[in-house]
């Protein structure tokens, strides 16, 4: 017997619930994906770097000032003013306090330095070599004068502007030295002014505990001098008044050591300054020495008492009239030399007068720098560095 139409309609009814549900069923498994497990997965984007806290200490490597220069020089700045102004605002305290100090070596030079390796062999002797700086000023005009200066000296050089004898150029090299010094490093403390003739007497070690223990500076300061008026009235009888009465006009040595506050009083000085780098009259020009007068006078005017008035840098002017001291060649070089000028006293001040005072009287401070050495000396001063020269 075959189905009927009415018969199959209700079969149709009766499984069409099942339908609905098989289909509803596999559409949700199929559109809806189980949710992620969110712990078990790393973000996209990274996370923020770790900031440190003040229990934590961040590492930091020592650094050191970069070789000179530290200014830019303008070539219309003639005066240094820009240098000299930017300098005069450091701190005149070494810093920061608690560092060590430093030794700052000023060489002043027209041309090479013939002492070079013994000067190499003096610095490369010390194990702290954290304890110097070394600028130079030399000749614009030599080309690539940075090549002829190796070792320690290399990148020494700063902007340097030609020197004359006779014209204020050396003492203004004298107080760019100065300038350049103070920007490069706080720390440095003393600044030794050294000539490509000179030497040292001893060792590194031994110049460094004698001079930053010392919170005076070395620039000989001599009053009753021989040919004082002439030095004074070169520019004119009346060209340095008001500023510097002839009672109160000094005469020293170039080469001194200066404190860093002495430092930043030279470079910060214009009105004593505004005298000295006058020209000289032309028939006057052979009593012109402003680099022996314009620091001896200024830090007489500002700071007596806070000088020892002498020089540590030895010369031997026995039997000399031109204004030149003795140059000791090779065949003058032995170690009998050197023990001479070691035992030698600095002059101190006019020793007629500062002979009466207590603090001066007992110091018996060494020299520590001699010349005049010829580049003729070199090897005679390097066959006795180590066991005389550098032996203290």
């Amino acid at each position: 017997m075959s189905p009927t139409p009415l018969s199959l309609l209700c079969a149709l009814l009766l499984t069409l619930p099942l339908a609905i549900v098989f289909t509803v069923t596999t559409d949700i498994t199929i559109t809806i994906p189980p949710l992620p497990t969110v712990r078990h997965q790393h973000p996209i984007i990274k996370p923020p770097r770790k900031t440190t806290t003040h229990s934590q200490k961040p590492i930091t490597k020592p650094t050191f000032p970069p070789p000179p220069p530290p200014f830019v020089d303008n070539d219309n700045d003639n005066d240094d003013t820009s240098l000299f102004q930017l300098a005069s605002r450091v701190n005149p305290n070494p810093s920061p306090t608690g560092a060590p100090k430093k030794l700052a070596f000023m060489f002043l030079t027209t041309g090479p330095l013939p002492l070079a390796p013994l000067w190499e062999l003096y610095f490369n002797r010390t194990k702290r070599h954290n304890l110097y700086n070394i600028y130079i000023h030399a000749d614009p005009n030599l080309k690539q004068h940075d090549l002829r200066y190796q070792g320690v000296f290399t990148n020494r050089t700063i902007p340097s502007k030609p020197t004359r004898r006779h014209t204020p150029s050396l003492a203004a090299a004298h107080k760019r030295l100065l300038a350049h010094a103070l920007l490069h490093d706080p720390l440095n403390y003393m600044f030794a002014l050294v000539s490509p003739t000179c030497i040292p007497l001893h060792s590194f070690d031994f110049t460094y505990k004698t001079l930053i223990k010392s919170s005076k500076s070395f620039i000989e300061i001599l009053e009753n001098e021989g040919g004082a008026w002439g030095r004074y009235a070169a520019r004119g009888d009346t060209a340095m008044l008001p500023e510097v009465e002839f009672g109160k006009f000094r005469i020293g040595s170039q080469f001194s050591v200066l404190t860093r506050q002495h430092a930043t009083v030279a470079v910060n000085d214009t009105r004593i300054w505004s005298k000295f780098k006058l020209p000289c009259l032309q028939e006057n020009v052979y009593r012109c020495y402003p680099e022996e007068n314009y620091f001896p006078t200024l830090l007489s005017m500002v700071d007596r008492v806070g000088c020892v008035p002498a020089t540590l840098t030895f010369v031997d002017w026995k039997g000399r009239h031109d204004g030149h001291p003795h140059t000791f060649h090779g065949s003058e070089v032995g170690p009998e030399l050197i023990r001479t000028i070691r035992g030698r006293r600095p002059r101190y001040g006019d020793e007629e007068i500062n002979g009466s005072d207590v603090s001066v009287r007992k110091r018996g401070d060494p020299f520590l720098f001699a010349r005049k050495f010829g580049s003729d000396t070199v090897g005679k001063l390097m066959d006795i560095a180590n066991d005389v020269i550098l032996r203290d």
